[in-house]
């Protein structure tokens, strides 16, 4: 749990300045920092977790660390990418575009429902 809450406090903190520098630079009007954000959490944890496969002397402390903490509080679309990889690997094509689907179609509905809701509060 300690690794997850470290790994997640310095994952918030990479979030908010990267962020923050790609608003200074380009403003808020199109979410620049949000596509390098999502994109390089991507790469992260595809990298991680494709590296410690089978390794066997990594300190199993790193799997909580990076990926689930750091990479989780960086960014949760790096994690959603990374399991439809893994449906698409297992031999589970139908359901990763199911679970493509699902996540965008319903995530977006969520949001507008929320938004919508947010201001008759």
């Amino acid at each position: 749990m300690l690794l997850v809450a470290l790994g997640g406090a310095a994952g918030a903190v990479a979030r908010f300045a990267v962020g923050d520098s790609f608003a200074r630079r380009l403003g808020t009007g199109w979410p620049y920092g949000t596509l390098v954000i999502n994109l390089s959490g991507c790469f992260a944890i595809a990298l991680f977790l494709s590296a410690a496969a089978g390794r066997a002397e990594l300190n199993p402390g790193w799997r909580y660390l990076f990926p689930v903490g750091f990479v989780g509080a960086y960014t949760t679309f790096s994690t959603y990418e990374y399991e439809m990889l893994r449906l698409v690997q297992l031999g589970q094509a139908a359901g990763a575009l199911v679970y493509l689907v699902a996540s965008n179609v319903l995530g977006f509905c969520a949001v507008a429902v929320g938004a919508w809701l947010g201001r008759r509060i």
